[in-house]
């Protein structure tokens, strides 16, 4: 086997790493100036700002983590004895941790900033918002952990690569987790950093925050959802004969099929929950019909992601 296929090993192990750890450098940078600037504004509040900035800090470097764990592991792995395929395939893993990422590890500082402003604003409810940001960073993670399981399984694989087709699904795998991360990530992004801006402004509207939160967060990340079901189909779907080209091509069709058809909705759904946030906090009276109205939207965009599914799983079985 020519030395050059090794390129691909040594490229996906330095790329999990690094680019992960740009996006939380940047990240952490972000919410340290932010935490300095409310302290800044409100000294009598220093204790709790920084308590609230450690625990960002803290959920952000998630995805740091799962960089440096899979790095280490593709490090440790021996392929002299792979094939040059299932060299290529190892993008499967650079596309699911790099992509999701790259957005996870910056995106989290946004909730985390409004924190530490609410905080400022709210000090003597510090805990509570504390409570909130932590239940929206710690759903914000899981794409990163999704990535990293689907990462796992195309890892477990790589060593009975012998074809283009088997590449190219397990690439297929990866791209979909991966880009698949990019909406629901950015929708999520969008919703925490609305919440805990909304605490700042009406902590009296924290249980009706705190329950609308819940039912929204799952929402946006429905999308998330179905990408790992088809990325978890397409890794399951080996057959006893090897995968010719173009049956490798339509796995990673379908994985791309699925991965973009979530960007839209879980953007979309971000920012419609985002929006019900802040009135629920102007006028917590209305909470109910703010609610409905923001759930039925919100179910409605989802259906964009169920029609990617069908044509993704079409793809797949027929």
């Amino acid at each position: 086997m020519e030395y050059s296929y090794f390129f691909y090993h040594y490229i996906t192990t330095a790329l999990v790493v690094s680019v992960n750890a740009i996006s939380v450098g940047l990240g952490d940078g972000f919410l340290s100036i932010s935490a300095l600037e409310a302290a800044q504004t409100q000294p009598h509040a220093k204790p709790e700002i920084f308590r609230t900035l450690l625990l960002g800090l803290a959920l952000i470097e998630t995805t740091a983590v799962v960089g440096l764990v899979i790095g280490l592991m593709l490090f440790s792995t021996n392929v002299e004895n792979f094939s040059e395929y299932a060299h290529y395939a190892q993008l499967g893993i650079a596309f699911a941790i790099c992509i999701s990422g790259a957005v996870i590890g910056f995106v989290s500082a946004y909730p985390a900033r409004e924190a530490c402003f609410a905080v400022a604003r709210q000090p003597f409810f510090g805990r509570k918002i504390q409570l909130l940001m932590l239940l929206t960073l710690s759903l914000m993670q899981t794409p990163i952990i999704f990535a990293f399981i689907v990462a796992l399984l195309i890892k477990g694989q790589l060593a009975g690569v012998n074809t283009f087709g088997e590449a190219a699904r397990l690439i297929g795998s990866g791209l979909c987790i991966g880009i698949g991360s990019i909406g629901p990530a950015l929708g999520l992004g969008s919703f925490s950093k609305a919440v805990c801006k909304s605490i700042g402004i009406n902590r009296h509207a924290y249980p009706q925050l705190f329950q609308f939160t819940l039912f929204s967060e799952a929402l946006i990340e429905s999308p998330l959802i179905f990408t790992f079901v088809v990325s978890i189909i397409i890794l399951q779907l080996r057959t006893q004969e090897p995968l010719d080209f173009i049956q490798g091509i339509g796995f990673l069709t379908a994985g791309l099929c699925m991965g973009l058809g979530t960007v839209g909705p879980g953007i979309g759904s971000g920012n419609v929950a985002s929006g019900a946030a802040t009135q629920i906090a102007l006028t917590p009276q209305h909470f109910s019909s703010i609610m409905r109205t923001s759930l039925l939207g919100q179910v409605l965009i989802e259906t964009s992601a169920i029609y990617a599914l069908i044509i993704a799983i079409a793809i797949i079985f027929i």
